[in-house]
């Protein structure tokens, strides 16, 4: 008999079965409303690495750069100047970490594939960014309890993840094709996040999140 599912985020097994879609299984959590792929269906670390292989994240590309842009400017207006930073999931190349330091911010930056020196991971950080990373996480509610402890209080961690779109059928989402995505967050599991932590959540823009470590009460919408 199959063992029941459970929520990677919240850990509950308050789940239901969202969509089957070319023999790959989605489930929604009742609580937190994390969908995400069937356990058993995610891939290998090798089919991952060969994916993550034909990524071109060249921090030269403008175009690059502009789409970056959308996390690193309303992120960097809340940061104070030579903030030190964590850019979590990097990738083959990393472009955001780049961009910042030349904003004078001090970066470490951390890829369990392409920078898997765990030793930043020991470290404590005025920020992080997560810039279409959060989406492959296996185990979420594991990566957020680490961005809990190793940010500084008044800490920002920034997130860039494209979130589903209610008038869209998620069959027809392109998102859910990148057979390394397996997690797929919308705006209630924002809030649930902000909730559970404490943080205060911050929506600059769509797909953009801004949680601020400051132990208040969650809210929307950028300080001035």
């Amino acid at each position: 008999m199959k063992e029941p599912v459970q929520c990677p985020l919240c850990y509950v097994y308050q789940i239901n079965l969202m969509a089957e879609i070319d023999k790959r299984h989605y489930f929604e959590c009742s609580i937190c409303r994390l969908i995400f792929l069937s356990p058993d269906e995610r891939p290998s670390c090798a089919e991952e690495k060969a994916h993550y292989d034909t990524h071109e994240n060249d921090p030269e590309d403008q175009r690059y750069r502009t789409f970056l842009d959308q996390l690193a400017v309303p992120l960097a207006g809340q940061l104070s100047a030579g903030a030190s930073g964590l850019d979590y999931g990097s990738g083959p190349g990393p472009a955001l970490a780049t961009m910042l330091r030349e904003q004078g911010f001090k970066m470490e930056i951390y890829d369990p594939f392409f920078a898997p020196d765990s030793t930043v991971l020991q470290k404590a950080y005025d920020f992080i960014t997560c810039s279409e990373t959060v989406e492959h996480f296996f185990k979420p509610g594991l990566e957020f309890d680490r961005f809990n402890r190793i940010l500084r209080h008044d800490g920002w961690l920034g997130i860039m993840t494209q979130m589903p779109e209610p008038e869209k059928e998620f069959s027809e989402w392109h998102y859910i094709r990148d057979p390394t995505h397996v997690c797929f967050y919308n705006m209630e599991t924002m809030h649930w996040i902000a909730r559970y932590y404490n943080w205060k959540l911050h929506t600059p823009q769509k797909n953009v999140v801004l949680f601020h470590i400051s132990g208040e009460e969650t809210i929307s919408g950028l300080k001035e």
